[in-house]
């Protein structure tokens, strides 16, 4: 066997294999709770309607799209579900895999839990497959294959997300490696469709496209053994920095990257590369009270790749705007917050905010690429009109693995989100089963409690 072909018999065999211990199932399902609140506010997106009618009439009915009273196969309901859990760019991070791992993750596990009626255990212990393997991957790949244009959530989504539903399916090892080699040949997704409808449904495709190669392989389907990491695999063709799979998963199921580098949840609805800005402006705003009227600029230092995603500076859409640092840190000054309302249209044509939005700048500061990990480290100067120059450094924000949100402040965004989509009581009661989602015997309690909208959202 070559060393290609033994890596992804390594990784067959983890999916297979592996045993989670208790503190990674206790960050998948925090993880979990948090998805599941965001795609529920995101259901009501344009891309999310226009992907569950797609999804509606191609039929099916084995699992719920959540927040709707929609049902579709268990590929449409992890494309749908997929889709709307990244429209509101709400959902969480890894500064790893430098993807949002749980968009594809939670809705493809979710499906294939729902559509085979298993436990919440077992949902828990596949999240935790499907992010570890992902998270290899990232750290081989990144950050080369990211800055090269490719979107990760999509890239490194899919084959984790396949990962994971192997693991449910219950693949033997041989049988998972044949999954994940289909899967490395479904992998794409381009960051210039960032700030349009297409950024969300990266995560759809890549929560569809897992479901489908598990599907595939249980079905007999195989593949290259070289898939990933051959002449002519993934690794070649995706410009992956590093060549080495054999050695990025060496340790595999002795060390835990959703232990040791954790998963980061957004307090922000917006691109992870505006969050320590946001939180930098937001603390000075509170510490020294001054309002948009008081402000002469705002420059803001970034890592070099910060301006690779934040690429819009006048945005026309909300869309645009949740990748304007320009909006974002006006719209920071103006209102005080930033919530799933600032990028509104109301929000965006704010006379005082398009009034502030030409006097922020970012700038490149190399030494910021150093010794952080990428979207961690920000530096804003606030120039006031007295001629004070108040400044912040940011290393990471408030929801990042070093200064984790609180129960409480999980259990306000699901809430907030959730309350887009469901009643007040039907809130509650989802959030009351995703806190003890662990004691599931089976998820289908969980999911029948997302699917039931209200009317005026059907």
């Amino acid at each position: 066997m070559s060393q290609a072909a033994a890596a992804t018999a390594r990784l067959g065999d983890f999916v297979s294999d592996a045993a989670p211990p208790a503190g990674a199932r206790v960050r998948a399902a925090i993880a979990v709770l948090d998805t599941v609140g965001v795609t529920l506010a995101g259901a009501s997106e344009p891309a999310s309607h226009i992907v569950r009618d797609v999804v509606a009439t191609e039929g099916g009915d084995a699992c719920g799209v959540f927040g709707t009273p929609v049902r579709a196969s268990m590929s449409g309901a992890a494309l749908a579900n997929g889709t709307a859990a990244h429209a509101l760019d709400y959902d969480d991070m890894c500064f790893v895999s430098l993807a949002h791992p749980s968009a594809p993750l939670v809705p493809a596990v979710l499906a294939a839990a729902e559509a085979e009626r298993l436990s919440g255990r077992a949902v828990l212990d596949a999240y935790v497959v499907g992010f570890e393997i992902e998270a290899r991957l990232g750290r081989l790949m990144n950050p080369r294959h990211y800055q090269r244009g490719w979107h990760c959530t999509s890239t490194l989504g899919t084959i984790g997300a396949a990962a994971a539903v192997s693991r449910l399916l219950g693949l033997d090892a041989r049988t998972a490696g044949h999954a994940l080699a289909i899967a490395a040949s479904e992998a794409s997704g381009l960051k210039e469709n960032f700030g349009t409808m297409v950024k969300p449904l990266h995560a759809g495709l890549a929560a569809r496209n897992g479901v489908l190669a598990a599907l595939l392989a249980r079905g007999g389907m195989t593949a290259s053994d070289l898939a990933l990491d051959g002449p002519q695999g993934l690794l070649h063709a995706m410009d992956s920095e590093g060549r080495a799979l054999a050695g990025a998963i060496a340790d595999l199921g002795a060390r835990w990257e959703i232990l040791d580098t954790g998963i980061t949840v957004k307090l922000y609805p917006s691109c992870a590369g505006t969050h320590p800005s946001l939180d930098a402006i937001l603390d000075l705003r509170r510490r020294e009270g001054f309002t948009a009227s008081d402000v002469e600029r705002i420059d803001v230092d970034v890592d070099s790749i910060v301006p690779t995603i934040l690429i819009y500076n006048r945005p026309a859409t909300g869309l645009e705007g949740k990748f304007s640092l320009p909006f974002c840190a006006a719209a920071a000054v103006v209102f005080g917050r930033v919530g799933i309302d600032t990028f509104e249209a109301e929000s965006l044509a704010n006379p005082e905010v398009t009034s502030l939005m030409p006097r922020v700048a970012m700038r490149v500061d190399p030494a910021l690429d150093h010794g952080a990990p990428p979207l961690t480290h920000a530096r804003v100067h606030i120039g006031l009109r007295d001629e004070r120059v108040l400044t912040q450094e940011a290393k990471g924000a408030r929801g990042y693995p070093n200064n984790p949100a609180s129960d409480a402040e999980l259990d306000a965004k699901f809430l907030a989100c959730a309350r887009v989509a469901l009643s007040e009581p039907a809130a509650e009661r989802a959030l009351g089963l995703l806190r003890r989602i662990d004691e599931l015997e089976d998820v289908r309690s969980l999911t029948a409690a997302l699917v039931h909208a209200r009317a005026s959202r059907s």
